[in-house]
């Protein structure tokens, strides 16, 4: 790796971990996060700070928000986008992961507008279930943040390659120079095992996408390493003209089998070089990251970089509330 990519591993390291969920279920039947909440994308706008995420809650996937001051107490405000009627692709699933925001690492992620309405990405799956079937990626809108409109799914794991043919997963969508990049990560077979590796597709208008000849742009490593298994949770952002990807890298075997987060480099958005750097690392037994540290949502603000992402570690009581579960995932965060 060459001296500058070095220098910007410095700059997105965040080695300091909050320790603490800032976002949990809520363990009460019949709730979107019964059991789990997932997938954190952070944001400002109009002065406030917002995260989206998703909740589990034993059916499939729902995705909410919550507000904050400052970045550290989170207040949950409740749905934005719930399951669909019988027999829509939204019937057991709806999971918003992405709103298009400006390009800038160092930011405090504002939200850009598309002819005067936010622009995010969702995914679905089909069935009822833990992330059950082959699931699609379309397009949502909104003028408030809170409200949002779904359009049909535009991309499918069928139209693709033999490496995403099992299925779609996360997205993240960047503009640039009039160009839409969207990276998202899928899987090569519907059984387990499988393997998830990361792709590219691109849209000068958002309705015609073609997927990148050189997909996928990063790739599982080695048997043993720590990104042999699966790859996923794209995030893009830039930093001066470089481009930094920070993603979730799974691998490992047995009880050291982890989802850890890590980060990618690239000077044009196609080619991609792995730091092979763990920027945030699973934490020892008894913490609240034990298990798994996977999918950042980046924020800047005030001279402190802040990557959110999701902590999951085993349950001391299988009973919580109102719910039977095995392990504990929230949310929480490091800091620079």
């Amino acid at each position: 790796m060459n001296q500058e990519f070095k220098k910007i591993i410095e700059a997105i390291k965040t080695p300091h971990k909050y320790g603490k969920l800032v976002l949990v279920p809520s363990y009460k039947k019949g709730e979107y996060d019964s059991h789990a909440v997932d997938c954190p994308f952070v944001f400002e706008n109009s002065g406030k700070f917002y995260m989206t995420h998703i909740g589990w809650d034993g059916i499939g996937y729902r995705t909410g928000i919550a507000s904050s001051e400052n970045l550290i107490e989170w207040k949950k405000e409740g749905l934005i986008i719930d399951r669909g009627p019988k027999g829509s692709i939204t019937e057991f699933n709806v999971a918003m992961v992405w709103i298009l925001r400006d390009n800038e690492l160092y930011s405090p992620a504002h939200l850009k507008r598309i002819n005067g309405r936010f622009l995010g990405m969702y995914h679905s799956y089909p069935h009822p279930g833990y992330e059950s079937g082959s699931a699609v990626i379309g397009l949502c809108s909104s003028t408030d943040i809170k409200h949002w409109e779904l359009e049909e799914p535009f991309f499918r794991p069928e139209d693709g390659a033999n490496w995403e043919s099992g299925g779609l997963f996360k997205s993240c969508l960047v503009e640039f120079n009039g160009i839409y990049y969207m990276y998202y990560n899928a899987k090569n077979r519907t059984q387990w095992p499988w393997i998830e590796q990361i792709g590219l597709a691109t849209s000068k208008d958002l309705k015609q996408w073609k997927r990148y000849e050189g997909n996928p742009v990063i790739k599982v490593g080695n048997p043993g390493s720590y990104d042999d298994t699966l790859l996923g949770d794209p995030c893009v952002l830039r930093y001066g003209n470089i481009w930094v990807m920070f993603y979730a890298a799974v691998g490992g075997k047995g009880e050291n089998w982890h989802a850890r987060e890590t980060a990618a480099f690239s000077r044009d958005l196609f080619h991609w070089e792995k730091t092979n750097e763990i920027l945030i690392d699973v934490g020892p037994r008894g913490s609240i990251d034990s298990i798994h540290a996977h999918k950042p949502g980046i924020i800047w603000k005030n001279g402190v970089l802040y990557h959110f992402y999701c902590a999951v570690s085993p349950s001391p009581d299988k009973h919580i509330g109102e719910i039977e579960n095995e392990e504990i995932r929230g949310i929480s965060f490091a800091f620079s």
